[in-house]
C-alpha cells in the first residue's frame, strides 16, 4: 500500500505560480511511476503531467505544456508540479498517482487506470 498526500494548492491570480507537492509513505517510492492530473467541476479528470521511477523521462499535457513542470526527489519520496503562468481554466482539483513500475526499463503513463494508488486531491483556484 502506498499512501500518497498532496499539498500546495491555493487561490492565486492569473499569471501567477504555484508548486504542488506529494509526498508518498508506505514502499519504495523510486519503484513507482507517477503522474499529477486534476478535475474540474462538472468535467473528467484528465491527464496533467507523468514523470518515470527515475524522474528521466517526463511528459505533460499539451495543455500545460511550457507552463508546468513535473519532478520528482526519491530522497525525499516527493513529486513536485510546479505550475507557472497559471490560467482560469487551470482550476481543478489536482491528484497525484502512482503506479508500481515492475521493468525499469518503462517510462511514464498518461491514463488514469493505470495508476494504482491516488491521493486525496488539492484545490488548485486560479481567478482572472
Amino acid at each position: 500500500q502506498v499512501q500518497l498526500v498532496e499539498s500546495g494548492g491555493g487561490l492565486v491570480q492569473a499569471g501567477g505560480s504555484l508548486r504542488l507537492s506529494c509526498a508518498a509513505s508506505g514502499r519504495t517510492f523510486s519503484n513507482y511511476a507517477m503522474g499529477w492530473f486534476r478535475q474540474a467541476p462538472g468535467k473528467e479528470r484528465e491527464f496533467v503531467a507523468a514523470i518515470s521511477w527515475g524522474g528521466l523521462r517526463t511528459y505533460h499535457a499539451d495543455s500545460v505544456k511550457g507552463r508546468f513542470t513535473i519532478s520528482r526527489d526519491n530522497a525525499k519520496n516527493t513529486v513536485y508540479l510546479q505550475m507557472n503562468s497559471l490560467k482560469p481554466e487551470d482550476t481543478a482539483v489536482y491528484y497525484c498517482a502512482a503506479k508500481l513500475v515492475t521493468d525499469k526499463r518503462s517510462g511514464y503513463y498518461s491514463r488514469d487506470y493505470e495508476y494504482d494508488y491516488w491521493g486525496q486531491g488539492t484545490q488548485v483556484t486560479v481567478s482572472s
